[in-house]
């Protein structure tokens, strides 16, 4: 199969698959290269014919809000799939039979903003969801490295996941499949699976106090981040029983500048994309940052964003 042509492979497909496109126009930073193949699945099927056409070696990149990812500018020689609207879908499911305070269940689709979902078990009957307004990504994202912030984490909330494996066929796994601990997750069975949907358990709640307890958790965003400039979230993990952003603001990194990206004034371990930064600026601002701080202070700062693709 030419691989050189994305109509070669779409006979059949419901989606919208192009060539050549350009990251940056899906990634929360705004910057970047190509994907050789993007692909925007019409839904879950869909998406499994594409799995099944495109061929077994070439590597596949899923991409909801692009909240936590970098494409370097030679771009990614491979298939990039968008999820967010594409898999879609919250319900609440039937309760478990006992007291009504018992936990309630959700599912949720992997195209589905984090933020999407913490409204949605607000107001059907869920609490403990609220943190969720804070991840910036979709559920597949916040899946894939167990997003947290204010102190909730997504894998204490699921019960089972959806994937879809390279075939296009999708397994039903129990939360017990899968090692988690802080940002990361690992299958502990074999083979390459990608989160389509999860149902996730919440304590029962009401929704005017869940409402208020987001608004209060966004509006401490809104003071903190800066959330109006192009940036990828927090780019490192807090190291145990401290903060990356202390760390960085302690060595005089706030400010730095590489190009068009910046180590944000406001919040040290956010980098910011001031309007012309290429991805090649953001990579030279993280491993400048990393070197000083394990310079400085010893500690050597662990990446929460994923980097992809070839340098141009």
């Amino acid at each position: 199969m030419d691989m050189s042509d994305a109509s070669a492979i779409g006979s059949g497909l419901r989606g919208e698959l192009r060539r050549d496109e350009p990251m940056a126009r899906h990634v929360s930073w705004r910057a970047g290269g190509a994907a050789r193949i993007f692909y925007h699945p019409a839904d879950v099927d869909d998406l499994g014919a594409f799995l099944r056409v495109i061929p077994a070696q070439l590597p596949v990149l899923f991409v909801g809000l692009g909240s936590n990812l970098l494409v370097r500018d030679g771009g990614f020689d491979g298939a990039a799939i968008l999820t967010h609207r594409a898999l879609q879908g919250v319900e609440r499911l039937a309760d478990a039979v006992g007291s009504p305070r018992m936990p309630k269940r959700f599912h949720a689709a992997a195209g589905v903003p984090a933020p999407h979902l913490a409204r949605f078990v607000a107001k059907h009957g869920g609490g403990g969801a609220e943190w969720m307004a804070g991840v910036p990504g979709t559920v597949g994202g916040a899946l894939a490295m167990n997003a947290g912030c204010y102190g909730g984490e997504t894998w204490n909330h699921v019960v089972e996941v959806e994937t879809i494996d390279r075939a296009g066929r999708v397994h039903r796994r129990a939360a017990a499949e899968f090692e988690t601990g802080y940002r990361h997750v690992a299958a502990r069975f074999e083979g390459e699976e990608f989160f389509v949907g999860a149902t996730f358990a919440f304590a029962a709640g009401e929704e005017g106090p869940a409402m208020a307890g987001m608004r209060e958790l966004l509006a401490r965003r809104v003071a903190t981040q800066p959330l109006g400039t192009p940036n990828a979230g927090s780019v490192f993990r807090n190291p145990p029983d401290d903060h990356a952003a202390r760390l960085i603001e302690s060595c005089g990194l706030k400010g730095y500048t590489v190009g068009g990206a910046r180590v944000s004034p406001k919040h040290a371990n956010f980098i910011v994309n001031e309007g012309n930064a290429s991805a090649a600026d953001i990579e030279a601002v993280i491993a400048h940052v990393e070197l000083v701080v394990a310079e400085r202070t010893n500690v050597s700062l662990i990446r929460e964003v994923r980097i992809v693709g070839d340098a141009r």
